[in-house]
Order: structure tokens, then C-alpha cells, then sequence
């Protein structure tokens, strides 16, 4: 059976995302929830930290925070390593902590990944851009500054215009 793909509409261009549904169940049937609820459309990028991450998932422009459902368990004991490319769950300092929120790696990003229980229990890997990479290194080279609380916010935003499951 093949892999379950998403769309990014963004207003940097498209990017397609494989998701691994086998390893991440849990990650992939939430973030497949958020993106057939519409939930990410007009949501931007609110974190861009050049080689390291993009992340949105969670804010329209503002900087208002949406609200989401419930937490998930973490999967990163289970899921692939944090490689440039792939798309992981943000979350708090609780592993169970993630909601709708992800970041794409923009390298490989090894203290992401599972190393135990506690504070290594890393960030739940579940996905991968297989199409649209330029895109995410167009967000990676925005202009980006501090609009309190927040820290490495694109002074212009990146909008997710619209996310489909293909």
C-alpha cells in the first residue's frame, strides 16, 4: 500500500509530503485529521532558524495561536531519524505534548532524535518532502527577528495557503 502524500500550498510554492503511516499510526492519522479539516490552511511559518528548522503549524498571521485538539503520544522511538527533508511534531518539554504544530528539518538534525526515555526522548519523525524542497530553502533564507514572545518569526509571512491530502 503506498504512503499517504499532503500538499503545501505556501506563498514561497508547493511542497509534497510522504507520510510513513506504518512506523507513526498515531503522528500521521492527527496530522491527517488537521490537513482534511482545513485546519492549516491560512496558518503561517512562524519559526525559521536557517539550518536547522521551518516550523508552523499552529499560528495565522499575528501570531495568533489556533486552537487545536488533543495531545498524542510520541513516536519517535518508532519513526526515522531527523534528516534533512523530513517533517516532525513540535511539542513542549512533555514527549506527549504535540498537537498540530511540525517543523521540517532543513538538515540533519541528530539531537532530534530518539535517545531514550525522558529528555532524550527526541521528535517524532513522519513524513518527508519529496517534492517542493526549494520551497523549504526559500523559507530557510527569509529575513527573520523577535516579535515578543517569539523569536525567529519571518518578518514577512510564509502562509500556508492550503494543505491537501492527495
Amino acid at each position: 500500500m503506498a504512503n499517504s502524500r499532503v500538499k503545501f500550498e505556501t506563498s514561497l510554492g508547493s511542497i509534497v509530503i510522504e507520510l510513513f503511516e506504518e512506523s507513526c499510526p498515531i503522528t500521521t492519522a492527527n496530522f491527517l485529521s488537521y490537513v482534511r479539516s482545513g485546519f492549516y490552511d491560512g496558518t503561517i511559518f512562524h519559526r525559521v532558524i536557517p539550518g536547522f528548522v521551518v516550523q508552523g503549524g499552529g499560528m495565522v498571521p499575528g501570531l495568533k495561536q489556533k486552537e487545536n485538539g488533543d495531545p498524542i503520544k510520541n513516536e519517535a522511538a518508532k519513526g526515522p531519524a531527523n534528516l534533512r527533508g523530513t517533517l516532525s511534531m513540535a511539542r513542549t518539554s512533555d514527549p506527549d505534548s504535540a498537537t498540530s504544530q511540525f517543523f521540517i528539518n532543513l538538515a540533519d538534525n541528530k539531537s532530534l532524535d530518539y535517545r531514550g526515555p525522558g529528555p532524550g526522548a527526541g521528535y517524532a519523525v513522519f513524513g518527508k518532502v519529496v517534492e517542493g524542497m526549494e520551497a523549504v530553502d526559500a523559507m530557510a533564507k527569509q529575513p527573520t527577528g523577535s516579535r515578543f514572545p517569539h523569536q525567529d518569526v519571518p518578518k514577512e509571512d510564509i502562509v500556508l495557503l492550503k494543505a491537501s491530502a492527495l
